[in-house]
């Protein structure tokens, strides 16, 4: 460790992602990346963007991007706040709208970044446990605090609440923040972004890796009240006031407005899920009711970190979590038919 570092730096425990292993015939399901291209519509958009005005700096504001937001969801331009990459909204939102002198609360078992954001901005969190079915139950969320953020679809577990049981939360906590992150919405839950209008305590975030197919674009917003997006855009102009580029603001528009491509594809990887839940099943697996494009899954006779081995082994990349109730469970991002037949017969040779 460098002795040139700050306390706080000496502190952290950096988020970990998946691994991005580049070798041929690799079958990667690790990091819940869409098996299927962006909209070609996007593409276009990028490549014309990619001319001469790339020497001057994009619009700081985002306009073209938050209307497009605005118009999909249904809410105004001034409730959309537009950040480079999911992580980075939510960064911005850690610090501008969950650090309080009471401590945050959030599932004890979600997003691993949540954890990693309260030891930068040095946010003290409260975990609430999931309950025995791995679930967010929201009657849990009761002691005092000063603000709420779940994941729905819940990551890794793929387990999503009907907007019920969100309204539910937002009804319990009208005096804190409720951020509810829905980067697998689109893959079969509710979005929240439908309460905005009547509750001015909720931010909602989402992202165009997954469902759009941009993960290598970076790109990512929230909805909610217009005072909580004005938090959002003090923090960003105080840290970065040009966090998407030209040719991202193009990609982003043009996706966004081709609701039809993100819907087919998200569609095609639902198909899929439930053949693969249903394959997974017959060889004996548990697995839990994604709303995601993943799956959960842990076998009763097999050890998680042994079946990964194999896997990897034979070129096929899962995720396998550490941290105590779920290391004996693998992560299994959707891929195509072809790559989950392949994980499948990988599977039963192994399990043979």
């Amino acid at each position: 460790m460098s002795r040139f570092w700050s306390k706080v730096v000496h502190g952290l425990t950096p988020y970990t992602p998946g691994e991005q292993v580049r070798m041929p015939g690799l079958i990667k399901l690790n990091t819940n990346e869409n098996p299927y291209g962006p909209s070609p519509k996007a593409i276009a958009a990028m490549q014309a963007a990619a001319d001469d005005d790339l020497r001057r700096y994009s619009d700081p504001a985002n306009l073209a991007v938050k209307d497009a937001v605005a118009h999909r969801l249904g809410v105004q331009r001034e409730q959309v706040f537009v950040g480079n990459s999911s992580d980075e909204v939510l960064a911005h939102t850690f610090q501008a709208l969950l650090k309080h002198e009471l401590p945050l609360l959030l599932p004890d078992i979600s997003y691993s970044f949540y954890a990693t954001y309260c030891s930068l901005y040095g946010i003290t969190a409260v975990p609430v446990p999931l309950n025995d079915r791995f679930e967010i139950d929201v009657e849990h969320y009761t002691a005092p605090c000063g603000a709420v953020i779940i994941a729905n679809p819940n990551a890794p577990t793929g387990i999503a609440l009907p907007l019920e049981r969100i309204e539910a939360l937002l009804a319990n906590h009208r005096d804190q923040v409720v951020v509810v992150d829905e980067a697998y919405v689109d893959f079969g839950g509710a979005s929240a972004s439908a309460l905005v209008d009547r509750y001015d305590n909720l931010l909602v975030i989402q992202t165009l890796s997954k469902s759009h197919s941009l993960a290598g674009l970076r790109v990512g917003f929230a909805v909610g009240h217009p005072d909580l997006i004005a938090g959002l855009e003090r923090v960003k102009n105080s840290f970065n006031c040009y966090p998407l580029g030209q040719v991202a603001q193009a990609g982003a528009v043009a996706s966004l407005d081709d609701v039809e491509y993100a819907a087919q594809t998200s569609r095609a990887v639902i198909a899929t899920r439930e053949r693969l839940t249903a394959e997974m099943l017959a060889l004996g697996f548990e697995v839990l009711p994604s709303s995601a494009n993943f799956i959960f899954v842990r076998h009763p006779g097999h050890d998680a970190v042994t079946i990964a081995t194999g896997l990897r082994e034979r070129a096929i990349l899962v995720r396998h979590f550490k941290q105590p109730r779920i290391d004996q469970f693998l992560r299994i991002s959707i891929g195509t038919d072809a790559e989950c037949a392949a994980l499948v017969d990988a599977l039963k040779k192994l399990l043979a």
